[in-house]
């Protein structure tokens, strides 16, 4: 699919522009939906995010969203396609987002993370590449306290882990 040269050019500018202007609830919201981002209300965006250059319209981000300084959402490579963020998660500061991942509603992307795969809503994720450290009890919403948020975190759910060898068993031989 090739790009029209004059789209390609406002969609960066509008790119650039809402990296650095005020504005993380309207300015910075205008200027990415202006590209083709959609973008719910009551979304708030930090500054130096970068939110898939080339096809923007690949990225959904729904109501009350926040996105910390320097996230980087990368919507396509190759065959793999899209990013969805659903109601009221957190990505923290300088999260990168690859293709073909939703990040479920209440979801927590702590600070740095990469996440390569989906996020199960109300899961806190964090590391390279991401992976469950926490089930979130609630969202950490914008008027939510990091105390109120922090008292409903529980362990993340296990899996049973495999029945190891009783030590009574004798071993068999391969001979």
């Amino acid at each position: 699919m090739k790009e029209n040269i004059f789209k390609g050019l406002v969609n960066r500018v509008f790119q650039h522009l809402a990296r650095f202007l005020p504005g993380a609830r309207s300015v910075r919201v205008a200027l990415h939906r202006a590209r083709g981002v959609q973008i719910g209300p009551n979304v708030w965006i930090g500054y130096d995010v970068v939110l898939e250059t080339s096809r923007p319209h690949l990225v959904i981000i729904e109501e009350g969203v926040t996105l910390n300084m320097r996230v980087s959402i990368v919507a396509h490579f190759r065959e793999t396609a899209g990013v969805k963020i659903e109601r009221n998660a957190f990505i923290g500061p300088g999260v990168i987002i690859l293709p073909n991942v939703v990040i479920g509603e209440g979801a927590v992307v702590t600070a740095g993370s990469v996440v390569t795969r989906s996020v199960v809503p109300f899961t806190m994720v964090q590391g390279n590449p991401a992976v469950p450290v926490a089930r979130c009890g609630i969202p950490l919403g914008q008027n939510t306290t990091v105390k109120e948020f922090t008292a409903q975190l529980k362990p993340p759910a296990m899996r049973k882990p495999a029945p190891k060898p009783s030590a009574s068993a004798p071993a068999k031989d391969k001979a």
